[in-house]
């Protein structure tokens, strides 16, 4: 994907990924365009898909959500197949809110939710302690968040 972005488009995504339930008349106000210059910039990001969504982002404590677990995967082999497969799985694990592909000694890293330790129990026993191609899994349960965003850095492209 090789698309140009100038200041506009980067003071644009910069606002919206603070507030993006800005009104197009602030936005334009804020990045000096014209509503409907404005309103074709963001359309065209969108199009473009570098605006993948508009979401709300919950607090997941305020959902009992109050275990962030990281857990590092390591498959028997290293196979297509067998990596689909597991990445499908993950899909279909809402405990999972995040599962990357990674190279070096482990094969995923997933991000997990849950309210307690008897959910990731049974979310670990159902979906990685149950998988035939999985050699092991290492768990490492989060005692504070740090930092948590969402944006990514528009000013250093």
């Amino acid at each position: 994907m090789d698309i140009q972005l100038d200041r506009i488009d980067r003071h644009i995504l910069k606002c919206l990924q603070v507030d993006n339930r800005i009104s197009n008349q602030a936005l334009a106000e804020e990045v000096g365009l014209s509503p409907p210059a404005c309103l074709r910039r963001v359309k065209q990001l969108r199009e473009q898909g570098i605006i993948m969504a508009d979401v709300a982002i919950v607090n997941p404590r305020a959902l009992g959500k109050v275990l962030n677990i990281i857990v590092e995967v390591e498959m028997i082999r290293d196979s297509i197949d067998v990596h689909d497969m597991f990445m499908r799985k993950m899909q279909d694990a809402t405990e999972v809110t995040q599962c990357y592909q990674v190279t070096g000694d482990i094969d995923f890293v997933l991000v997990i939710m849950v309210p307690d330790m008897e959910a990731y129990e049974a979310f670990a026993r159902r979906d990685l302690a149950s998988d035939p191609n999985l050699r092991k899994f290492r768990s490492l349960i989060s005692l504070r968040r740090n930092k948590f965003t969402t944006e990514v850095d528009v000013d250093h492209l």
